[in-house]
Protein backbone atom coordinates (compact mmCIF):
# COMPACT_ATOMS: atom_id res chain seq x y z
CA UNK A 1 0.00 0.00 0.00
CA UNK A 2 1.55 3.31 -0.88
CA UNK A 3 -0.24 5.10 1.57
CA UNK A 4 -0.95 4.49 5.42
CA UNK A 5 -4.66 4.56 5.02
CA UNK A 6 -8.08 5.70 3.56
CA UNK A 7 -10.27 7.55 5.88
CA UNK A 8 -13.60 9.47 5.38
CA UNK A 9 -14.42 13.20 6.78
CA UNK A 10 -17.72 12.30 8.66
CA UNK A 11 -19.89 13.91 11.86
CA UNK A 12 -20.90 11.70 14.70
CA UNK A 13 -24.67 10.59 12.51
CA UNK A 14 -22.33 8.96 9.69
CA UNK A 15 -19.30 7.22 11.95
CA UNK A 16 -20.57 4.01 12.33
CA UNK A 17 -21.44 3.32 8.61
CA UNK A 18 -17.92 4.62 7.53
CA UNK A 19 -16.56 2.12 10.24
CA UNK A 20 -18.91 -0.89 8.51
CA UNK A 21 -18.14 0.69 4.63
CA UNK A 22 -13.98 -0.64 5.93
CA UNK A 23 -12.53 2.99 6.16
CA UNK A 24 -9.34 3.04 8.19
CA UNK A 25 -9.87 5.80 9.72
CA UNK A 26 -12.35 8.16 10.71
CA UNK A 27 -12.11 11.65 10.42
CA UNK A 28 -14.54 13.70 12.73
CA UNK A 29 -15.23 17.31 12.22
CA UNK A 30 -14.60 19.08 15.31
CA UNK A 31 -16.68 22.62 15.67
CA UNK A 32 -20.16 21.90 16.52
CA UNK A 33 -20.01 17.81 16.47
CA UNK A 34 -16.88 16.63 18.36
CA UNK A 35 -16.81 19.50 20.69
CA UNK A 36 -20.30 20.85 21.68
CA UNK A 37 -21.72 23.71 23.57
CA UNK A 38 -24.38 22.15 25.76
CA UNK A 39 -25.31 25.43 26.94
CA UNK A 40 -25.55 27.04 23.90
CA UNK A 41 -23.87 29.91 22.15
CA UNK A 42 -22.88 31.70 25.06
CA UNK A 43 -21.53 28.34 26.93
CA UNK A 44 -18.20 26.47 27.04
CA UNK A 45 -17.32 23.57 25.20
CA UNK A 46 -17.27 19.70 25.81
CA UNK A 47 -16.59 16.61 24.12
CA UNK A 48 -19.33 14.78 22.79
CA UNK A 49 -20.54 12.06 24.32
CA UNK A 50 -20.67 9.68 21.58
CA UNK A 51 -16.45 10.20 20.94
CA UNK A 52 -15.82 9.36 24.33
CA UNK A 53 -12.80 6.53 24.95
CA UNK A 54 -12.28 6.56 20.83
CA UNK A 55 -8.75 7.95 19.27
CA UNK A 56 -8.46 9.37 15.89
CA UNK A 57 -5.53 10.43 13.27
CA UNK A 58 -7.00 13.46 11.89
CA UNK A 59 -9.94 15.66 12.49
CA UNK A 60 -11.53 18.39 10.33
CA UNK A 61 -13.62 21.58 11.04
CA UNK A 62 -11.51 23.57 13.36
CA UNK A 63 -13.40 26.55 14.03
CA UNK A 64 -17.03 27.49 14.48
CA UNK A 65 -18.35 30.06 11.83
CA UNK A 66 -19.79 32.65 14.68
CA UNK A 67 -15.78 33.46 15.65
CA UNK A 68 -14.67 35.98 13.11
CA UNK A 69 -11.18 34.92 13.71
CA UNK A 70 -9.98 37.85 11.71
CA UNK A 71 -11.14 40.48 13.85
CA UNK A 72 -11.81 38.70 17.28
CA UNK A 73 -10.16 39.79 20.46
CA UNK A 74 -6.67 37.70 20.72
CA UNK A 75 -7.82 36.32 23.48
CA UNK A 76 -11.11 34.87 22.11
CA UNK A 77 -9.57 33.41 19.64
CA UNK A 78 -6.55 31.59 21.87
CA UNK A 79 -9.61 30.98 24.07
CA UNK A 80 -11.01 28.97 21.76
CA UNK A 81 -8.14 27.09 20.77
CA UNK A 82 -7.27 26.63 24.83
CA UNK A 83 -11.09 25.43 25.53
CA UNK A 84 -10.89 23.27 22.27
CA UNK A 85 -7.50 22.09 21.36
CA UNK A 86 -7.32 19.48 24.79
CA UNK A 87 -10.87 18.16 24.02
CA UNK A 88 -9.34 16.98 20.84
CA UNK A 89 -6.32 15.81 22.55
CA UNK A 90 -8.83 13.65 24.81
CA UNK A 91 -9.91 12.06 22.03
CA UNK A 92 -7.00 11.78 19.46
CA UNK A 93 -3.66 10.09 18.56
CA UNK A 94 -0.25 11.53 19.23
CA UNK A 95 0.31 13.60 16.91
CA UNK A 96 -3.00 14.06 14.85
CA UNK A 97 -3.50 16.37 12.40
CA UNK A 98 -5.80 18.88 12.68
CA UNK A 99 -6.97 20.40 9.20
CA UNK A 100 -7.37 24.25 9.32
CA UNK A 101 -10.11 25.21 6.90
CA UNK A 102 -13.19 26.61 8.99
CA UNK A 103 -13.35 29.16 5.67
CA UNK A 104 -16.35 31.27 7.23
CA UNK A 105 -14.59 32.03 10.55
CA UNK A 106 -11.33 33.04 8.82
CA UNK A 107 -13.00 35.39 5.77
CA UNK A 108 -11.52 39.02 5.55
CA UNK A 109 -14.42 41.82 5.87
CA UNK A 110 -15.13 43.50 3.04
CA UNK A 111 -12.51 46.77 3.12
CA UNK A 112 -9.95 44.72 4.63
CA UNK A 113 -6.65 44.91 2.39
CA UNK A 114 -5.26 41.67 1.81
CA UNK A 115 -1.57 42.05 3.16
CA UNK A 116 -3.97 43.11 6.61
CA UNK A 117 -5.72 39.89 6.40
CA UNK A 118 -2.48 37.70 5.67
CA UNK A 119 -0.79 39.46 8.80
CA UNK A 120 -4.00 38.93 11.06
CA UNK A 121 -4.50 35.22 9.89
CA UNK A 122 -0.97 34.65 10.41
CA UNK A 123 -1.13 35.63 14.04
CA UNK A 124 -4.09 33.32 14.16
CA UNK A 125 -2.32 30.06 12.68
CA UNK A 126 0.77 30.63 15.00
CA UNK A 127 -1.22 30.43 17.86
CA UNK A 128 -3.61 27.20 16.66
CA UNK A 129 -0.10 25.68 15.91
CA UNK A 130 1.43 26.15 19.21
CA UNK A 131 -1.56 25.82 21.39
CA UNK A 132 -1.79 22.16 19.32
CA UNK A 133 1.28 21.32 19.58
CA UNK A 134 0.87 21.47 23.44
CA UNK A 135 -1.61 18.82 23.26
CA UNK A 136 0.79 16.93 20.84
CA UNK A 137 -1.30 17.50 17.99
CA UNK A 138 -0.26 19.01 14.45
CA UNK A 139 -1.95 21.68 12.96
CA UNK A 140 -2.03 21.43 8.90
CA UNK A 141 -3.60 24.24 6.56
CA UNK A 142 -5.93 24.36 3.87
CA UNK A 143 -6.63 26.28 0.86
CA UNK A 144 -10.56 26.73 0.44
CA UNK A 145 -11.78 27.52 -2.78
CA UNK A 146 -13.30 31.13 -2.97
CA UNK A 147 -16.74 30.44 -2.95
CA UNK A 148 -15.81 29.42 1.00
CA UNK A 149 -13.39 32.24 2.27
CA UNK A 150 -11.58 35.48 0.49
CA UNK A 151 -7.87 34.30 1.96
CA UNK A 152 -6.09 31.50 1.06
CA UNK A 153 -7.73 30.00 -2.23
CA UNK A 154 -4.83 27.71 -3.48
CA UNK A 155 -2.50 25.65 -3.00
CA UNK A 156 0.30 27.47 -4.42
CA UNK A 157 -1.16 30.99 -2.03
CA UNK A 158 -0.76 28.61 0.74
CA UNK A 159 2.91 27.50 0.80
CA UNK A 160 3.97 31.17 -0.65
CA UNK A 161 1.80 32.44 2.45
CA UNK A 162 3.91 30.31 5.39
CA UNK A 163 6.87 30.64 3.61
CA UNK A 164 6.73 34.73 3.41
CA UNK A 165 5.06 34.62 6.77
CA UNK A 166 8.25 32.71 7.97
CA UNK A 167 5.73 30.14 9.88
CA UNK A 168 6.93 26.80 10.13
CA UNK A 169 6.27 23.31 11.36
CA UNK A 170 2.68 23.47 9.43
CA UNK A 171 2.11 21.54 5.82
CA UNK A 172 -0.60 22.35 3.32
CA UNK A 173 -3.41 19.90 2.72
CA UNK A 174 -3.67 18.75 -0.89
CA UNK A 175 -7.52 18.51 -1.43
CA UNK A 176 -8.84 17.85 -5.15
CA UNK A 177 -12.14 19.76 -4.88
CA UNK A 178 -10.55 23.01 -4.13
CA UNK A 179 -6.97 22.38 -6.48
CA UNK A 180 -9.52 22.28 -9.36
CA UNK A 181 -12.19 25.04 -8.25
CA UNK A 182 -8.79 27.50 -8.02
CA UNK A 183 -7.95 25.75 -11.43
CA UNK A 184 -4.36 24.79 -10.55
CA UNK A 185 -2.19 21.96 -11.94
CA UNK A 186 -1.67 18.52 -10.54
CA UNK A 187 1.88 19.53 -10.91
CA UNK A 188 1.59 21.86 -7.36
CA UNK A 189 1.58 18.95 -5.42
CA UNK A 190 4.08 16.77 -7.16
CA UNK A 191 6.65 19.77 -7.31
CA UNK A 192 5.72 20.48 -3.52
CA UNK A 193 5.50 17.25 -2.12
CA UNK A 194 7.26 18.16 0.92
CA UNK A 195 4.86 20.31 1.95
CA UNK A 196 1.87 18.27 1.87
CA UNK A 197 0.73 17.35 5.28
CA UNK A 198 -2.87 15.82 4.32
CA UNK A 199 -4.70 14.69 1.39
CA UNK A 200 -8.87 14.93 0.53
CA UNK A 201 -10.01 13.75 -2.20
CA UNK A 202 -13.66 13.35 -4.11
CA UNK A 203 -14.32 13.00 -7.36
CA UNK A 204 -16.02 15.83 -9.62
CA UNK A 205 -17.86 18.51 -6.95
CA UNK A 206 -17.47 16.35 -4.30
CA UNK A 207 -19.17 13.41 -5.65
CA UNK A 208 -18.56 10.19 -4.71
CA UNK A 209 -16.02 8.23 -6.37
CA UNK A 210 -17.01 6.71 -9.48
CA UNK A 211 -20.27 8.45 -9.19
CA UNK A 212 -22.58 9.35 -12.45
CA UNK A 213 -21.15 12.66 -13.90
CA UNK A 214 -17.60 11.94 -12.06
CA UNK A 215 -14.24 12.00 -13.90
CA UNK A 216 -11.29 9.72 -13.00
CA UNK A 217 -9.24 13.12 -12.71
CA UNK A 218 -9.31 12.28 -8.47
CA UNK A 219 -7.04 8.90 -9.90
CA UNK A 220 -4.38 11.50 -11.84
CA UNK A 221 -4.19 13.48 -8.40
CA UNK A 222 -3.70 10.29 -6.25
CA UNK A 223 -0.94 9.92 -8.88
CA UNK A 224 0.48 13.75 -8.63
CA UNK A 225 0.21 13.40 -5.07
CA UNK A 226 2.36 9.86 -4.79
CA UNK A 227 4.73 11.23 -7.43
CA UNK A 228 5.17 14.05 -4.96
CA UNK A 229 6.51 11.63 -2.11
CA UNK A 230 3.76 11.88 0.33
CA UNK A 231 2.96 8.71 1.82
CA UNK A 232 0.91 9.66 4.70
CA UNK A 233 -3.31 9.29 5.00
CA UNK A 234 -6.04 10.11 2.69
CA UNK A 235 -9.64 11.00 3.40
CA UNK A 236 -12.20 11.33 1.10
CA UNK A 237 -13.99 13.86 1.30
CA UNK A 238 -17.63 13.58 -0.21
CA UNK A 239 -20.76 14.69 -0.03
CA UNK A 240 -23.03 11.42 0.65
CA UNK A 241 -26.35 10.20 0.07
CA UNK A 242 -29.30 11.80 2.88
CA UNK A 243 -29.90 7.72 3.48
CA UNK A 244 -27.97 5.95 5.49
CA UNK A 245 -28.05 2.64 3.33
CA UNK A 246 -27.04 4.29 0.60
CA UNK A 247 -24.88 6.43 1.86
CA UNK A 248 -23.07 3.26 3.29
CA UNK A 249 -22.50 1.93 -0.10
CA UNK A 250 -21.19 4.99 -1.43
CA UNK A 251 -18.12 4.83 1.17
CA UNK A 252 -17.59 1.26 0.80
CA UNK A 253 -17.07 2.03 -3.18
CA UNK A 254 -15.52 5.10 -3.17
CA UNK A 255 -13.07 3.02 -0.73
CA UNK A 256 -12.69 0.06 -3.19
CA UNK A 257 -12.19 2.33 -5.88
CA UNK A 258 -9.48 4.36 -3.89
CA UNK A 259 -7.90 1.06 -2.60
CA UNK A 260 -7.51 -0.20 -6.62
CA UNK A 261 -6.03 3.10 -7.28
CA UNK A 262 -3.23 2.73 -4.84
CA UNK A 263 -2.61 -0.99 -5.49
CA UNK A 264 -1.99 0.55 -9.38
CA UNK A 265 0.91 3.05 -7.76
CA UNK A 266 2.82 0.75 -5.64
Amino acid sequence: MSFTGFGVVAGAALTEAVRRAGADHVEPTIAGNLATRPGGDGGGWALNDVYDGERFASFAILVPGDLPLLTAEPTAVRGYFDAVLPIVRSVAHPGAKIVFGSGTARTAPDGMPEAEAHRRFAEVLRTARDTAAASDLRIVLEPLSRSETNVLNSFAEAVGFLDDADIDGVDVVADLFHIRNAGESLDVVRENGDRVGHVHVSDRDRLPLGAEGGDDVWRDFLAAVHDGGYRGSVSLECSWSRDAVEAEQEIRRSLDLLRRADSALA
